[in-house]
């Protein structure tokens, strides 16, 4: 069930330690908010000189109050935090809100003291918020602990920014966005964002969970947490580009940046990722204001009353990753006996003229598209609201009638309006007009109303989904394995053998006499590696289909006199015919642990970076999905005459290879390039690991 927070949200009573009267100071602002609800619970304002704080009467301690307070705010410097804190805990505190800086974030020292403050708290059975942090707030319990009002709704924000969850009231309040819920993270020094997404989960009051995070904590545990709350998670998180992958010393570590990561987690979890402030926004206003209609599929059609506006927002959907199809013959049929006859019905659906002639016709067309079954959303862009908003005239000017389109297109929205109700499917509507009587028409009936045309796209792409597009679920950690003794190449050979990965023959060599033993041990053709290189092809450290004894020989001789190497690995050379090769890598990310890549491998992987990322361990059937979802996945089914190869196979290794490396702790990257897919199963033909 997660830990209790009723304290922290709904306390009996509240005290702010280090109120004050100077504006410049926190502890005015906290206090200010604090006295906004007076009647629902007692509010204590504590300032060591006493006297009047806000003009009411301030204790000079928690102390000198003479009750017990559940909750205590805690504004006072550094060097009187620790003192504030084993007052507040003597007096019966269950909840602190610590808005002192100075601590895990200042260096070695402060998070020493950071860590010995969050032990005595739990030690109490109390729970802490920051410190470090700005604040909290629940609308839905009239507790107001933070520096800025929020308007009321349906949304948790919890973010690691003051300024960015300041950001979104303003973005969101054009979209009637309100929020339940307001949390500074801070240094999650005893209370963290996995708690916080746990606790909102249960929050019936709350539709949508929006988090700004750089610091995850546990990351594997927030993913399990989105997962399992039931109600849209939105993440915002900094820090996507490559540079944390520049030091990699494998293709897995090279291939993966902070964001492929951060998306894997997102999908799997189930969790609708943003880049921006903007974009959460818009996403919150799709999925933020109420359950809504959700659709599976991504079928979209796109109605206008003109022709660049129908061009210009298919683009844009299908840049969302919607799906913009010509209508069946049936549908455009039906579309023809409601439109006039210059209307465009293939998809964009075009009125031509008839919204100006009949409002209604809107209402007409949207009625036909959300009753036809081959349509799972509609964006509806261009220039309705324009009627209602310039009382019937073309560019906002006076029109003859005017009032009469004004008043037919308030009705059309109040029909779309009623055959929502009848056929819940999302509807995303772009407007010149935004603001308009009929737009706010469906804006107040939950239908998301947007000035530009990509963010209605990205609008409806987050209320749909692909077929089995849903959260795959957050896959459990297998139980930790021996530490892996041998690093090297065939070390690594052998552990991924004994987890059924299978390679072609091969034997370790110091020398000649041990490559002419090796040799004799198995048939040629033959491949020579020289080991402990980071990147052996490129070096010139492999040599394949040596036909015989004599030319494995002859290769070892160049390249032993060209690279030295301490040793190197005899193999028996794999049959490629029919195949392809693939990478299958897996790196451990310090947030949310092993993180599995797959993608076109060999020589070029980084080259073509036809990639895929999942958290690790993969189950085979997930492995599979990863495997067609590459942009080269036409080649796994065969083409131009070459035969299909046995997905089914790799896919089953992959499972291999990652749980591997997600029951090895010590190994940070562990990757397998190729792994050779043929039409009869799959092989391993190199691997290497990193260790920590």
């Amino acid at each position: 069930m997660g830990r209790d927070l009723t304290a922290l949200f709904d306390p009996a009573s509240v005290a702010v330690v280090g109120a004050s009267d100077d504006p410049a100071k926190y502890g005015h602002a906290v206090a200010s908010q604090a006295l906004r609800a007076p009647g629902r619970r007692p509010v204590h304002l504590v300032n060591r000189r006493g006297g009047t704080v806000l003009g009411r009467k301030a204790a000079t301690s928690l102390t000198e109050i003479g009750e017990p307070v559940e909750l205590v705010v805690i504004s006072v410097p550094g060097a009187g935090f620790e003192a504030a804190v084993d007052d507040a805990l003597a007096c019966g505190a269950k909840a602190i809100v610590a808005i002192t800086a100075g601590f895990a974030e200042a260096g070695a020292a402060g998070l020493a003291r950071q860590r010995a403050v969050a032990e005595r708290v739990r030690a109490a059975g109390a729970v802490l918020v920051g410190p470090n942090c700005l604040g909290i707030a629940d609308n839905t319990t009239e507790l107001y602990l933070a520096s800025d009002r929020f308007a009321p709704g349906g949304v948790a924000l919890l973010s690691q920014s003051g300024n960015l969850a300041l950001e979104l009231q303003l973005r969101g309040a054009p979209h009637g966005l309100g929020f339940s819920r307001f949390v500074s993270l801070g240094n999650q020094a005893d209370v963290t964002l996995v708690d916080l997404v746990e606790d909102c989960a249960r929050h019936e009051a709350t539709s949508a969970i929006a988090v700004y995070a750089e610091d995850f904590g546990d990351g594997r545990a927030f993913a399990r947490a989105a997962a399992a709350a039931g109600k849209p998670v939105v993440l915002l998180t900094a820090g996507r580009g490559r540079a944390s992958a520049r030091s990699a010393r494998s293709h897995t570590g090279s291939l993966t940046s902070s964001a492929d990561v951060v998306a894997a987690v997102c999908r799997d979890a189930g969790v609708e990722p943003v880049r921006t402030p903007r974009e959460m926004t818009v996403v919150l206003a799709a999925l933020g204001t109420g359950p809504g209609a959700r659709a599976r599929g991504r079928r979209t059609a796109v109605l206008t009353d003109g022709g660049g506006h129908g061009a210009v927002a298919a683009d844009a959907a299908e840049d969302a990753g919607l799906a913009v199809p010509e209508l069946s013959g049936p549908a455009q049929d039906r579309l023809r006996s409601a439109l006039w006859e210059q209307s465009a019905v293939g998809n964009p659906v075009d009125l031509a003229g008839m919204g100006e002639q009949r409002p209604l016709s809107y209402a007409d067309t949207v009625a036909e598209l959300l009753a036809a079954d081959e349509v799972d959303a509609v964006l509806m862009t261009g220039y309705f609201g324009g009627y209602a908003a310039s009382g019937g005239g073309l560019g906002g000017g006076p029109a003859d009638g005017g009032a009469v389109l004004a008043e037919g297109e308030t009705r059309a929205a109040k029909e779309i309006v009623g055959h929502l109700a009848s056929v819940p499917k999302p509807l995303v509507v772009q407007s010149m007009y935004p603001r308009s009587p009929s737009c706010r028409v469906l804006a107040e009936a939950g239908v998301p109303v947007f000035a530009a045309t990509e963010d209605a796209a990205r609008a409806l792409a987050a209320m749909t989904g692909r077929a089995g597009d849903g959260p795959r679920g957050v896959p459990e950690l297998p139980p930790a394995a021996g530490p892996l003794r041998n690093p090297g190449y065939h070390g690594v050979r052998a552990l991924l053998a004994a987890a059924g990965v299978p390679f072609p023959h091969a034997r370790e060599i110091l020398d000649e006499a041990g490559l002419l033993t090796a040799a004799e041990e198995f048939d040629g053709p033959y491949v020579l590696k020289a080991l402990h290189l980071l990147h052996k092809s490129d070096a010139g450290g492999v040599a394949l289909g040596l036909t015989d004894r004599d030319a494995l020989l002859a290769a070892y001789r160049v390249m032993h006199a060209r690279l030295g190497a301490p040793a190197y690995s005899v193999e028996a050379m794999a049959d490629l015919t029919g195949g392809i090769e693939l990478i299958v890598g897996v790196n451990r990310d310090p947030r949310f642990g092993p993180v599995a890549m797959v993608g076109l491998g060999g020589v070029l992987t980084e080259t073509l970076r036809d990639v895929a990322f999942s958290l690790a361990p993969v189950p085979a059937g997930r492995a599979e999905d990863l495997l067609r979802s590459l942009r080269t996945a036409a080649l796994l089914g065969g083409v131009r005459g070459r035969p299909a190869v046995d997905v089914a196979a790799a896919a089953a290794v992959i499972e291999r290879i990652t749980t591997v490396a997600a029951a090895h702790p010590e190994i940070a990257e562990l990757e397998v390039n190729p792994l050779l897919v043929r039409p009869d199963g799959a092989l391993a033909l190199d691997a290497r690991a990193v260790l920590h």
